[in-house]
């Protein structure tokens, strides 16, 4: 049975278990980022499939014929490489074009870095954070990582033969195993919690996981390894390998992608963990390759380029027509059917067709276009109108989008929230508004506008507080606001201790954070306890109807209010779940009336409080 599962190639079924692992891992993050937090680590365990195969590919021919076929490579490579990429690109692009044309912007520069497969290097400038899932995310994101491979496809192959005409293979061995480690170093002596970027999406500092498959492939070749062993020795090796499984899916619920920790040894050690996953399913004589090849896991693993690839845009596109915020298990899984539709789509029509097309016949086959089927007719039709749609779209002058007014207006609050902070920071008295306008638009008594007048609180948040901030320092001249648009939970600690440090935390503190996602309970601990028990904190309830994370938010502001007596739970979410006409487009940041009743309900809880 076995030897039934390895073709004549030395296929390995059980790898497409793992790459089915690998993508289900990435996808979850993606849709679920509060449910898998670590599911990125899928992408550490394709850099290892493919650091291994290149490797071994590569010291096979070099052992038997003295040399490596480079060119052979290049070609059989990027034939598998490319056609997908680009297909994804032209629709990506000709949907862009059609229907979110605000996205068009660094598309020229998007498309062709893809194409030069440095996309990576591309997104280190001018990307978005991996880990910013809010507003404006790109569908191209993900790339990065095909990009880091191509550029391993093109050098190492030739590294590679150079150092094996050079040196002997022990020292080969050691000299990729060190490699390895420098590359882990450098991601943690780079590491920058303002610009995650450089780490997360530099080859060099990605390199490790890479090398670990390379390295593997020097120490573990799969045609030296024995196929009959004594039961004891099964035994080590499956437990070896069921151990290497869990400690991979803890990895994927509990390793957060903004953790310091996570640079700094975290990556590093769990790719570890990939390497002898990978090798204990290659081992021919241990149970896991076959335990990870069934009819689903074979299905996946041999779509999981194409899954890979066409799943970001797919997530973007949706989520910008549908809510999932109140309904987030069953979006996901409608958006997986629609993934999963498309790559078979594409694996049918396109991967498989092109995997032994011979490219030699191209123009033949354009010749004989006029005998094409009407099925075949409606294919190309089709192709030549999303390609044109596509070039269209790239061809547009590439103009930065216009602010929108939720954005103008949040800039605006911004600039006026730090010219009011640094009244206050330089002890000047902020300017006031007449205490009868306020009662009036605020729908309070003149009492409790005259309290509200001298109270001096601190609020913490992302660009929801900073598009109330004007509002809240109208009606509470004394606040000291410190809010940033695409704020993670994450980010708050340091936040809080500066704040502690410059003299600016109030005995009150009012939190608006969950707009951006989740937090871990680490990082709610992390928060209260940087701000003390000695303060009163006011958190707000998240309303992000158009993310899957919104539930999980509240659930956890509600349970940190029960498990502390000094913070209270300010529940902006049903207040205003009913009213559609307190929020911008977007449904998420409010309108001018929207943060009037925010404010207020501030000012409520605050003065019920004291």
């Amino acid at each position: 049975m076995r030897a039934a599962m390895r073709r004549r190639s030395q296929y390995i079924t059980g790898i497409d278990g793992l790459r089915t692992l690998a993508v289900l891992g990435v996808i979850i993050y993606h849709l679920l980022p509060n449910v898998l937090q670590g599911g990125y680590l899928g992408v550490p365990l394709f850099l290892l499939v493919s650091g291994y195969f290149v490797t071994y590919q590569v010291t096979k021919h070099f052992d038997r014929d003295g040399s490596f076929d480079i060119r052979g490579f290049y070609k059989r490579r990027f034939k598998r490489l490319y056609p997908v990429m680009i297909a994804m690109l032209v629709l990506t692009t000709a949907y862009i074009t059609l229907f979110a044309r605000p996205l068009l912007h660094h598309i020229k520069a998007t498309v062709i870095t893809n194409l030069l497969w440095v996309y990576n290097w591309w997104e280190i400038k001018n990307g978005q954070s991996y880990f910013d899932q809010f507003g404006g995310a790109s569908p191209f994101t993900h790339l990065w990582t095909l990009g880091v491979e191509a550029q391993f496809y093109l050098l190492w192959p030739i590294i590679l033969v150079w150092m094996l005409h050079l040196l002997k293979r022990r020292t080969v061995k050691w000299l990729v195993l060190l490699l390895a480690i420098l590359s882990a170093v450098e991601m943690a002596i780079l590491y920058d919690p303002q610009n995650i970027n450089r780490v997360y999406y530099g080859t060099d500092t990605r390199a490790f996981s890479l090398l670990l498959g390379a390295w593997l492939g020097l120490t573990w070749p799969l045609d030296k390894l024995p196929h009959n062993l004594i039961r004891s020795d099964v035994e080590k090796l499956n437990g070896i390998g069921i151990a290497a499984i869990v400690l991979t899916v803890i990895g994927f619920f509990t390793l957060n992608g903004q953790n310091p920790a996570t640079y700094r040894g975290g990556m590093f050690f769990y790719s570890i963990v990939g390497m002898v996953l990978v090798a204990m399913i290659l081992h021919p004589g241990a149970s896991l390759n076959g335990w990870l090849t069934n009819r689903f896991f074979s299905w996946v693993g041999k779509r999981s380029y194409g899954i890979y690839v066409y799943q970001y845009p797919v997530m973007i596109f949706y989520e910008r027509w549908v809510h999932v915020g109140l309904h987030p298990l069953i979006n996901a899984v409608i958006e997986l059917l629609i993934i999963a539709i498309i790559s078979e789509l594409s694996y049918q029509l396109l991967e498989r067709p092109l995997a032994h097309y011979d490219w030699t016949n191209v123009r033949q086959d354009l010749r004989n276009l006029r005998s094409v089927t009407w099925q075949g007719g409606i294919k190309l039709a089709f192709s030549i109108l999303t390609l044109g749609i596509a070039l269209f779209g790239f061809s547009q002058p590439d103009h930065q989008p216009a602010k929108n007014v939720v954005q103008a207006r949040i800039e605006r609050n911004h600039q006026l929230a730090a010219q009011n902070n640094k009244q206050i920071a330089e002890g000047k008295k902020a300017s006031t508004a007449q205490p009868t306008k306020l009662e009036k638009e605020y729908n309070l008594t003149s009492d409790q506008v005259k309290k509200l007048q001298n109270v001096k609180i601190t609020a913490v948040g992302d660009s929801v507080m900073a598009d109330a901030a004007s509002s809240i320092q109208k009606l509470m001249p004394q606040a000291y606001v410190d809010a940033q648009v695409g704020r993670q939970g994450a980010d708050t600690p340091a936040v809080i201790d500066q704040l502690k440090a410059q003299g600016h935390l109030n005995k009150i503190v009012v939190l608006n954070l969950g707009t951006n996602g989740a937090m871990t309970k680490e990082t709610i601990n992390q928060i209260l306890s940087g701000i003390g028990t000695d303060h009163q904190v006011f958190w707000i309830t998240a309303h992000v109807p158009t993310r899957p994370w919104q539930q999980t938010v509240n659930r956890q502001i509600k349970t940190a209010a029960k498990q502390h007596k000094n913070v209270h739970v300010i529940d902006w979410y049903q207040e205003s779940n009913n009213h559609a006409d307190w929020f911008a487009a977007d449904n998420v940041h409010m309108d001018e009336q929207g943060n009037v009743h925010y404010t207020r309900m501030i000012a409520k809880a605050i003065l019920n409080n004291k």
